[in-house]
């Protein structure tokens, strides 16, 4: 059983930076591929950003490549987004997901995910 726990969300002005945490309690985080989802009012929870379990793999949607990072702390059982240059239409509730044997790493099919934390970005 893995519980996971986002946090790190809030309000900033477009062009701004944040950094999404995620931490996991629970045993062997670092056997977990982790991915980030969002989902906005009105939409579908969407494919943000993943990485391996060892990190060695990353990827993106398209809409955040080159301005948002995924990385990943084993030590510390934590997943991390950073974000920088956000735009309006990066406002959603931003979840963070693991999974043991995932192979397409952007599929919403993840085994365990966090509540969520708000991300709102002004204009």
């Amino acid at each position: 059983q893995v519980q996971l726990v986002e946090s790190g969300g809030g309000l900033v002005q477009a062009g701004g930076s944040l950094r999404l945490s995620c931490v996991a309690s629970g045993r062997s985080f670092s056997m977990y591929h982790m991915g980030w989802f969002r989902q906005a009012p009105g939409k579908e929870r969407v494919f943000v950003a993943a990485i391996s379990w060892r990190g060695s793999s990353t990827y993106y949607a398209d809409s955040v490549k080159g301005r948002f990072t995924i990385s990943r702390d084993n030590a510390k059982n934590a997943a991390y987004l950073q974000m920088n240059s956000l735009k309006p239409e990066d406002t959603a509730v931003y979840y963070c997901a693991a999974d043991a044997t995932l192979v397409v790493l952007s599929r919403p099919d993840y085994h365990y995910w966090g509540q969520g934390t708000q991300v709102t970005v002004s204009s």
